[in-house]
């Protein structure tokens, strides 16, 4: 079914490709904002894009149209869409269907941290999906290195921490104090098996009324 009505058809006409007729695309996740990778389009592959709601791509080493996933069934769902300010550059927001971008397998392309280029892979260090995610990861090495509190405790003394910091005038202790009580959520959602990811899912599915 066409999705192309949802989308800026004709910004097309406007957008300035190069000699070749491609543009940069950068895809992030619709969710948390990480960058998944980086490819080229062209009108041909935008239009398909929008018509089909599913990321196209043209493959320069191919010299052909690209159905992201078609074959390894990580399709990616256009959510977003944009150009910047100079109309040379998209931002594609997609729901990446089975959380791997990446042809080696990993999450995202830019997993590189090294001198030396790795396989990928799996396995690959994924890119940081948020501040909270990263808080987080580091919380569960910290882990070996000292026991830390039952996580329900956590969220009753952080909700308890943050509910008299907020009976006082504001000062510099409101953000800590949130930021505890946010640690001390994710935490907690983690203890249920419940990852934070899904809670960004949930919040994209039920908007506010």
């Amino acid at each position: 079914m066409s999705t192309i009505e949802q989308w800026p058809v004709a910004c097309i006409n406007h957008l300035r490709f190069n000699s070749d007729g491609l543009i940069p695309a950068i895809t992030q996740d619709w969710l948390d904002g990480a960058v998944l990778m980086l490819a080229w389009m062209n009108r041909a592959s935008l239009l398909a894009t929008f018509e089909t709601g599913q990321v196209h791509y043209w493959s320069r080493s191919r010299q052909e149209l690209w159905h992201k996933g078609a074959t390894s069934g990580h399709l990616q769902l256009l959510r977003g869409f944009r150009y910047d300010c100079d109309a040379d550059a998209l931002l594609l927001s997609v729901e990446q269907v089975g959380d791997v971008a990446c042809h080696t397998g990993a999450r995202g392309c830019f997993y590189e941290t090294g001198a030396t280029p790795t396989g990928g892979g799996p396995a690959a260090l994924a890119p940081p999906a948020d501040a909270l995610s990263d808080r987080a990861h580091q919380r569960l090495l910290d882990l070996v290195a000292s026991p830390v509190q039952e996580p329900l405790a956590k969220l009753h003394q952080a909700t308890e921490a943050l509910a008299q910091q907020w009976q006082r005038p504001p000062g510099t202790d409101d953000l800590a104090c949130a930021l505890a009580l946010l640690d001390a959520l994710q935490d907690s959602l983690g203890a249920r098996g419940i990852p934070w990811r899904e809670l960004l899912w949930q919040a994209r599915r039920s908007p506010l009324e």
